[in-house]
């Protein structure tokens, strides 16, 4: 199982700029999703993660390298996994249930509560103070376009409506981190833990790794 150590940085999500905390994010230790839990998708674009924890929220990073970028979605709360898509699931206090925050490349998100993939029930109200920044760049190298984005994310604490959380530090958490595209020209489903299924399923939290805001 993955572990991951957040470490803390000293901002106040409030005041502090999208810039600012997208700067600080670049300095601190990227992580790979790059499992391919299931082969028959074989496309892999270059994905990884920085992560990070202020006094009142997460702060999250995507940066993305593919052959393709799509969005057709941009209203929160639509399926944005059709799209150019990165996602976090997080459980709190080893509870069944957990949140998913799918956000396609121009940050558009879904965000949703639940225990299994059907049993999940949309977060409407919070979704909005969820802070998002997108960089979209088209690059050429000597056999094909690619497109390299980032994303940089600021989830305040008190969107987490199902639970009461007054601090994160030395909390532990279980987490996945996922890429997706699945109307993508060429679909794929990356993971950070792997996942077992016989389809692709990111709403397997009995597969998810272990966080620890330190």
């Amino acid at each position: 199982m993955e572990k991951l150590r957040v470490p803390n940085l000293s901002y106040d999500i409030e005041e502090a700029t999208l810039s600012e905390i997208s700067s600080a994010l670049d300095k601190i230790e990227r992580h790979p999703i790059e499992k391919i839990p299931w082969p028959v998708f074989s496309y892999k674009p270059k994905v990884s993660f920085s992560i990070a924890y202020a006094q009142k929220g997460i702060l999250l990073k995507y940066f993305v390298q593919e052959n393709a970028i799509r969005v057709l979605f941009q209203t929160d709360n639509s399926p944005v996994h059709r799209d150019s898509c990165v996602e976090f699931f997080i459980a709190f206090d080893n509870a069944e249930e957990y949140y998913n925050l799918e956000f396609n490349c121009t940050g558009a998100c879904l965000f949703g509560f639940g225990k299994n993939k059907t049993e999940r029930q949309l977060i409407r109200e919070q979704v909005s103070k969820i802070r998002r920044m997108c960089v979209i760049e088209s690059c050429r190298d000597r056999e094909r376009n690619l497109f390299d984005w980032e994303l940089t994310i600021v989830i305040p604490m008190e969107v987490f409506t199902y639970n009461k959380i007054s601090q994160l530090k030395d909390r532990h958490c279980k987490v996945n981190f996922y890429k997706c595209g699945d109307e993508l020209p060429e679909p794929h489903f990356l993971a950070w833990e792997n996942v077992e299924a016989d389809s692709p399923d990111f709403h397997l939290p009995e597969f998810f790794g272990v966080m620890h805001f330190v």
